[in-house]
């Protein structure tokens, strides 16, 4: 056993009593040694019920014949930090909670792991310290919410909160029906109940073969959470046992598999960031351009909230991500000979999934759209690309092109945007948002909200070098590459520009000849960094752009 350079013979005498030390048994010693990384702590919704998880987990593994061993992990309620400089910390944890796994999994030696994440950089940190680490591991997720229900009965969920008050400020909504979104829109725990970045990352854990099926989809308060809970602590000693390893799983396959899942269930722009970031600490890159492939060629299957009104309890009942990719089997698009965690392939895992609601996931042959959910486009304005949910932007705004606003942070936006400056036709523009201006890379959830809110989400674009929340919905553009902070071309935009997007097409150009921008580019000066100490500037340092994911470098 990997854990016996702590546990056997002499030269171990000492690890072995400080082990004694936490009540470790010599007969306990014996078994292999299993981390519990638990993401467990008081401030994320989805995270508050991830102690249960972790009990239920080492249930499974002792009757399985291992030792469990819990050790925590951070995590982010992206939520809670939205909208001030909290959101600045988001992202960048994605990489603290990395390196902190990896550093625990390797200073003690153990035989296996088992990932308990559930918000949305939890997910991804944690998927990269396995893909580092290296050793047998599985992930078992706290589950998505169910969805709220308001007053009249329509049912409600977090996105609907953030448009609550932009309508609020456009006056369509007073005081008390604002409070109406906050006492119902979270009820509760898990992560929230549409298909944001959480649940998306979740679903595609499944998906690239890293989680038993259902762990995407199971709410937090089903039952049936604890016991594919105790199952999954199960199942690690089998995945000990055959010497199967994340690398194993997580294959240059796999990761096209799962952007193919991805673009079928339509899931959050996050996961732009968080493939290529995880594939590269698999040693595989994955490219912009290879997204817009697999798009092309994969319809939109599924239409959960922002994009449409059903939430993860129904993709759960119509049979959940297996379901999915049951359906992109039948038409050939999933490589069905790799290895999953299961011990088994994933043909053998669909062996008998059947869709249980074609009005939830639509069957192959009627896809809400033929190309999948999310889009890259690239142009003048975003030589290196940029990124869309194109399942959830209306179609009268597949087109579009108009005059630039232009602020320079996200407060400078939505100030603007409260005060009702922002008209029909406009084309908003937030930069030095990026991972590097940021620094963070910011979501942009309380703009794109606003907007939603407003009424204008069918009238007006956003882009920027910030990112989206998944529950963003409309023509929302993000990670805007090289961003502004880098000399992009999105640092020469001025108010007034014509910028033209065309999501069909791919194509995102701003109409501006090329002389007017090299006489800009010659005159522009990079502004001071907003921030110039602590973690978020060494992060400024060394994070790359998004489009390769935001990796540190």
């Amino acid at each position: 056993m990997r854990s016996d350079v702590v546990k056997k013979g002499i030269p171990a005498a000492p690890n072995r009593s400080l082990l004694y030390a936490l009540g470790y048994t010599k007969e306990e010693l014996e078994k292999p040694l299993i981390g519990v990384v638990c993401s467990y702590n008081e401030i994320v919704p989805g995270h508050m019920n991830l102690d249960k998880i972790a009990e239920a987990v080492k249930a499974g593994i002792r009757a399985a014949g291992g030792t469990p061993v819990e050790f925590p992990a951070i995590a982010v309620c992206d939520g809670i930090a939205m909208g001030h400089v909290g959101m600045k910390y988001s992202l960048v944890t994605r990489d603290l909670i990395a390196d902190s796994t990896e550093a625990m999994a390797i200073a003690h030696q153990f035989d296996g792991l088992v990932m308990i994440p559930n918000c949305d950089k939890n997910v991804p940190g944690l998927l990269m310290a396995a893909a580092r680490v290296n050793i047998p591991t599985i992930f078992v997720s706290g589950g998505p919410m169910l969805a709220g229900r308001l007053n009249d009965g329509r049912r409600t969920c977090l996105s609907h909160m953030f448009e609550a008050v932009g309508s609020y400020y456009a006056g369509k909504l007073d005081e008390e029906g604002v409070e109406e979104y906050e006492n119902n829109a979270c009820p509760t725990c898990g992560s929230c109940s549409g298909m944001y970045t959480a649940n998306s990352m979740n679903c595609l854990t499944e998906a690239i073969g890293m989680a038993l099926r259902g762990n995407g989809t199971i709410p937090a308060v089903w039952s049936a959470r604890l016991r594919l809970a105790k199952h999954t602590g199960m199942k690690i000693m089998e995945l000990v046992e055959k010497d199967i390893r994340p690398r194993d799983i997580m294959t240059e396959a796999a990761f096209h598999n799962a952007e193919t899942i991805d673009m079928a269930l339509g899931c959050s722009t996050n996961t732009m960031l968080h493939l290529p970031a995880i594939a590269h600490e698999c040693g595989i890159t994955l490219s912009f351009d290879m997204a817009n492939k697999i798009s092309d060629n994969t319809p939109n299957l599924c239409h959960l909230a922002p994009a449409g009104d059903t939430y993860m309890e129904d993709l759960e009942r119509a049979g959940g991500v297996y379901a999915v990719m049951a359906e992109l089997a039948k038409a050939g698009l999933l490589d069905t000979s790799l290895l999953t965690c299961t011990g088994q392939t994933v043909a053998e895992n669909l062996a008998g999934v059947v869709n249980l609601d074609p009005q939830i996931i639509r069957p192959i042959d009627n896809p809400y759209s033929k190309t999948g959910g999310i889009a890259v486009l690239k142009g003048n304005l975003a030589p290196d690309g940029c990124v869309v949910k194109q399942s959830a932007v209306a179609p009268e705004m597949m087109v579009h092109q108009g005059p630039a606003r232009v602020f320079n942070s996200e407060e400078e936006a939505i100030k603007a945007i409260y005060a009702g400056k922002i008209k029909a036709g406009d084309v908003v523009v937030i930069r030095y948002e990026g991972p590097k201006g940021g620094p963070g890379m910011r979501e942009m959830l309380n703009p794109t909200s606003a907007i939603a809110g407003m009424g204008l989400d069918k009238d007006v674009a956003l882009i920027t070098d910030g990112r989206f929340s998944g529950a963003t919905r409309g023509a929302s553009i993000g990670h805007i590459s090289p961003e502004a902070a880098a000399g992009g071309p999105i640092a020469l935009v001025e108010e007034g520009d014509i910028i033209m997007i065309d999501i069909p097409s791919h194509t995102i150009t701003l109409v501006v000849p090329e002389n007017k921008l090299a006489t800009r580019r010659v005159k522009w000066v990079c502004p001071e960094p907003k921030i110039k100490t602590g973690y978020l500037a060494r992060y400024a340092k060394l994070v790359s752009s998004a489009d390769k994911g935001a990796i540190l470098e």
